[in-house]
């Protein structure tokens, strides 16, 4: 009796299995990327009720960081800055300016200004800026250049994975106290050996355990 398929179509099995195996993994490679927050968050720049320019405030005119986000050496949440700070300057200048019109509201009716929130953690998450700051990680270690954005994005995924890189090998991040707000630092070319003495000598220890961060 004659073959009804020819030899060749041995080969399908072995070619249905290996192309299964292959499309699982480029299934798992597509969501392990396209699904994380490096593809889905990085870049995120709401639109915020007034168009506050951080390339000016913080680029051109050289405003430190922590004249508005002044709490973040001494509490968890950097604080967004009041009325009161942006009123400061702007009782003087730029009095009539049609862009500040909902800072002025504000101040005159003591309604904060409803920004809208760039840098989110989840609830379940747990994030001091205080402990970063004080034992140098800079501004721009997780915020990116904001003296270079107009508007303010998202420049870093804030995802786990992205945290433990630097909790794991914090010598490879840390800065100087005094160069924490500094935009565009240059590390030294021996920064790697003084952050490892910095880390013995302070006994810093970034955590990786589960609980020290989550709750």
């Amino acid at each position: 009796m004659a073959q009804i398929f020819p030899k060749k179509a041995n080969a399908l099995p072995t070619l249905s299995l290996l192309g299964a195996v292959g499309g699982g993994v480029l299934s798992i490679l597509f969501v392990w990327y396209y699904f994380s927050p490096e593809y889905t968050d990085v870049g995120y720049a709401p639109e915020q009720p007034v168009p506050y320019s951080h390339v000016l405030h913080a680029g051109e005119l050289a405003i430190d960081c922590q004249y508005c986000h002044s709490n973040v050496e001494v509490s968890e949440h950097a604080n967004i800055p009041p009325t009161q700070t942006c009123m400061n300057c702007h009782s003087v200048v730029q009095t009539e300016s049609e862009r500040l019109e909902p800072v002025r509201q504000s101040w005159a009716t003591g309604e904060p200004v409803e920004w809208v929130n760039v840098h989110q953690l989840p609830d379940y998450a747990r994030f001091s800026h205080a402990v970063h700051v004080k034992n140098g990680v800079g501004c721009e270690t997780c915020h990116g250049r904001v003296d270079q954005m107009e508007i303010v994005k998202l420049a870093e995924p804030l995802s786990m994975g992205w945290c433990l890189e630097c909790h794991r090998q914090p010598e490879l991040y840390l800065r100087p106290n005094e160069q924490i707000t500094t935009m565009g630092y240059t590390q030294t070319a021996d920064f790697v050996k003084e952050n490892l003495q910095r880390i013995k000598n302070e006994s810093i220890q970034p955590p990786t355990n589960c609980s020290a961060c989550h709750y």
